[in-house]
């Protein structure tokens, strides 16, 4: 069973990181700084209150900016390597008790899961940016902050629950993003379209 639930608490923390990984280091090291959740082998670092100082930073750098149509999809491109690079850290320390042998496959697919997590929230902000009014921008970004401290508290609570939503999600957004490169693929081809008529 334990073995079950470090598995979940992997998953949904390699999520998290994809979708904001500053605001999951923040609620992590606070958690863990008030005894609510035990990091593991060198994760425990998150919880010094510098580094929280800095997560807190950066994550209302993130709310901000993240609020604003292009702007937020400038920020996701900027963080298509920080956010991936992120979770495989956070999941490479976690399992330093471990050494290089559990190490190594647990950022790699901690690594995986954010960049999947990392690419559905960017394809969906940059669909959402085609439309003209601002207000969708700042409940989708409210939404994923919601989402992370969910999935977090989910670990805490009930982490194989949490895993079998990262699993859940996975294959969902494998889906979702096969039907937006089709629509992509359809209106850049309508482009084209447009412009051989033109000629």
């Amino acid at each position: 069973m334990d073995i079950l639930s470090n598995l979940g608490a992997l998953l949904g923390c390699s999520w998290a990181s994809g979708v904001n990984l500053y605001l999951t280091i923040a609620v992590l090291g606070i958690l863990d700084k008030m005894n609510i959740l035990s990091l593991p082998g060198d994760l425990e670092a998150i919880s010094n209150p510098f580094i929280i100082g800095i997560a807190i930073a950066m994550y209302l750098v993130e709310f901000f900016a993240d609020k604003i149509p292009l702007v937020d999809s400038a920020w996701d491109s900027i963080h298509t390597f920080i956010r991936p690079i992120g979770g495989a850290a956070l999941s490479y320390m976690a399992m330093a008790d471990m050494g290089p042998v559990a190490q190594i496959p647990a950022a790699l697919l901690s690594g995986t899961i954010a960049m999947d997590s990392h690419l559905t929230k960017a394809t969906a902000r940059a669909a959402i940016n085609t439309s003209p009014e601002p207000f969708t921008n700042s409940i989708a970004s409210v939404s994923e902050d919601a989402m992370v401290v969910g999935v977090i508290w989910m670990i805490v609570k009930h982490p194989i629950i949490a895993g079998i939503a990262v699993i859940l999600f996975v294959l969902f957004s494998i889906w979702f993003l096969k039907m937006m490169f089709r629509f992509v693929k359809k209106i850049f081809g309508r482009g084209k379209k447009d412009e051989t008529d033109k000629k």
